[in-house]
């Protein structure tokens, strides 16, 4: 349902104070006529033209042909009879919000056939009063030509960024259910075990208290260690969890390279200016699995990082000089790359991988961009 207001066209071009005068030139028009019942007759048509033109916004299905045909009538007999063809331009706006192609297409064909008709037409039965506005006329024209097409657009476009701003939504929706069944998950792997494993040696050195005191002194041994395993690995979860910034990342991968006597360089800037904190997190982790996996399997001497950073996508490349990935190891888990495929699945990234004088990998994550849905008429 449209607001009063949508009676002004907006996005136009044209200010709404234009608008207004477009409402109220129909009067100066009929008022130039001499007799009193043309008059009373172009004010009944100009009410009606409104209030068909109110409806038209409001009614659903059949009965928006209807109003519109009614308003095509009277814009035309307001050309015809006095000289007054601006109503055109409002029409031409209002089909261009018809969502239904026909629909659409129909009443452009039959509203451009209509207006320049009548148009035609008074030239030869007013020419002095059509030539005196004729500049105004052949503007009014092409825009019952330009303006459904250009609103027509506008809305279908705004009607597609609605949709990817809701599949954003659902995306990240599903992001944090996939999210929290991990972190249930290694919940579960960390302290569950653990917890269950203190348990029984609880139960046992609480028998071997009294018939095996040094037994029972092992088991608590036991106990505190693997309390104190169970901490560690909580602590170190919870670490990650706090999510990575790329630029600290770079900087940890740098120590991790220097250290592995491998020599680093970069190039780009690691301090992102528009990528979402979550996007950022996932490409730290990867970047951190990616450099890893050139320490241990490498043997590089050498490893050199690349981040471009676009309005389109955020693109991270890892390249080094050694023995290469072999297909082997690329399917095998322990490479880490079907690690690193699963966290760019969450943001809708992908990698790819080309073995030419060592192995060079290409991270890439596109940047979506949402817009606020507009309301459109269907």
């Amino acid at each position: 349902m449209q607001s009063w207001y949508n009676i002004f066209p907006k996005n136009t071009g044209l200010s709404v104070y234009v608008w207004i005068i477009f409402c109220l030139l129909p009067f100066y028009f009929i008022f130039k006529s001499s007799s009193a019942l043309e008059i009373i007759f172009g004010i009944i048509m100009i009410l009606l033209f409104f209030i068909s033109y109110r409806l038209s916004f409001i009614s659903k299905g059949g009965l928006v042909y209807l109003w519109v045909a009614v308003e095509m009538a009277i814009s035309i007999g307001m050309t015809l009879f006095y000289g007054y063809v601006y109503f055109a331009l409002f029409l031409a706006f209002f089909i261009g919000n018809i969502q239904n192609k026909a629909g659409f297409l129909t009443l452009y064909i039959v509203h451009l056939l209509t207006t320049i008709s009548a148009v035609s037409w008074g030239f030869f039965t007013q020419t002095e009063l059509f030539f005196a506005q004729f500049p105004f006329i052949i503007l009014s024209v092409i825009g019952v030509i330009l303006m459904p097409f250009n609103t027509y657009n506008r809305n279908k476009r705004e009607k597609l960024e609605g949709q990817l701003e809701d599949a954003n939504k659902r995306i990240s929706q599903l992001i944090v259910m996939e999210e929290r069944q991990r972190i249930a998950r290694d919940l579960h792997d960390t302290l569950g075990q653990k917890l269950s494993l203190i348990g029984l040696k609880s139960d046992l050195a609480r028998k071997l208290i009294e018939i095996n005191p040094d037994s029972a002194k092992v088991e608590m041994s036991d106990i505190n260690q693997t309390a104190r395993t169970a901490l560690k690995e909580v602590r170190e979860m919870v670490s990650d969890m706090r999510g990575a910034k790329l630029e600290d990342e770079v900087i940890h991968i740098q120590q991790i390279l220097k250290a592995a006597q491998i020599e680093f360089t970069m190039e780009g800037d690691p301090n992102l200016k528009s990528t979402p904190l979550l996007v950022e997190n996932v490409v730290s982790m990867c970047l951190k699995e990616a450099v890893t996996n050139v320490v241990k399997h490498s043997q590089a001497s050498s490893c050199k990082v690349m981040i471009c950073e676009s309005s389109d996508e955020l693109q991270i490349i890892v390249q080094d000089d050694g023995i290469g990935i072999s297909e082997k190891s690329e399917s095998s888990s322990g490479s880490g790359l079907k690690g690193i495929r699963e966290r760019l699945e969450f943001v809708n990234g992908s990698l790819d991988f080309v073995k030419s004088d060592g192995t060079v990998l290409d991270i890439r994550v596109p940047n979506a961009i949402s817009q606020t849905k507009q309301e459109g008429l269907t």
